[in-house]
């Protein structure tokens, strides 16, 4: 008898976060895994006499294993708590959906990243008060620098500001939003690159470039092209995915001086179609397949 999985995809989102489930089922159905796709808001996570409980359980029957594609931590964290197996797991979605808390984990561990200041918790009705403490960010980062929000997708939340001024402004704006400064990586203006680990490889990468924008994201109009890694930017990626904890991660590379990889982010459910398109990768097949070795101890 195969394996019996769910794909968990958010319910709420548009037709593209159903797609990528779709994929994900049809690399499945070619290894003989049974993977049932399941919205995010037709499971119900309930605590009922202090236990922890599942309503919504398609014919009643909880899964072997779940490819968590989504963000929700309280749902996975149920899911856990009832013994199935996670794939990511709910720590390690937790942990990349908080750019704050990814650089805070990476840390003391050799990994190049940009020099980074944790933002100060703000609250909306106490505002912006201390001005050394921003003067010490300025002085310690210089200008231009980085705002990055600690929850976003696709560099919707990263901004660039010029000056101090400009910094201020930003962060009035932003509220009690979380948010990181970061150190900006001049050399790797308007270009990136997106790697896809997969358990002990990358899978497949590509080169992201914009002729617009200091963001190399594909959802600000950024252009992408295959990527053949080298050893130092395969190395790192796979690095920053162990370290995590990560099954599979989406890891973003900027380039430094003189060429060497630099962390940007990690993803723990990054976008795999833009890869498929682009560099003629389809990480969904070696994804379902660490699954069924993981689950099994058979390898593919």
């Amino acid at each position: 008898m195969g394996l019996y999985g769910w794909i968990i995809y958010n319910g709420n989102l548009s037709g593209k976060f159903l797609r990528h489930a779709e994929i994900f089922a049809e690399s499945a159905s070619k290894l003989g895994i049974d993977a049932r796709i399941v919205p995010n808001n037709s499971l119900f996570a309930l605590v009922r006499h202090g236990k922890a409980e599942l309503l919504g359980t398609p014919e009643g029957v909880l899964p072997e294993f779940v490819l968590f594609w989504d963000k929700d931590v309280y749902l996975a964290r149920q899911l856990e708590k009832l013994g199935i197996r996670l794939f990511n797991p709910s720590r390690v979605i937790e942990i990349c959906d908080n750019k704050g808390l990814t650089y805070q984990a990476l840390s003391d561990s050799d990994i190049p990243m940009p020099k980074t200041v944790l933002g100060p918790r703000i609250f909306d009705w106490s505002g912006v008060q201390e001005a050394q403490y921003y003067e010490f960010v300025a002085d310690e980062l210089g200008f231009p620098m980085i705002i990055k929000e600690s929850y976003g997708s696709f560099g919707s939340q990263v901004y660039l500001v010029q000056n101090q001024t400009e910094m201020l402004q930003k962060i009035r704006e932003l509220g009690s939003i979380p948010f990181v400064f970061q150190e900006f990586i001049s050399s790797s203006y308007g270009t990136d690159l997106r790697l896809q680990v997969v358990g002990d490889e990358v899978v497949g990468a590509m080169h992201r470039v914009s002729h617009t924008d200091f963001r190399a994201n594909m959802g600000q109009g950024a252009q992408a092209y295959p990527h053949q890694p080298s050893y130092a930017e395969a190395e790192l990626a796979i690095r920053c995915a162990k370290l995590l904890g990560a099954d599979f991660a989406g890891v973003d590379l900027l380039f430094g001086l003189d060429g060497e990889p630099i962390l940007c982010e990690v993803n723990s459910n990054a976008h795999i179609i833009n890869l498929r398109t682009y560099a003629g990768v389809n990480a969904a097949d070696p994804m379902l397949a660490h699954i069924q070795r993981q689950m099994t101890g058979v390898a593919i």
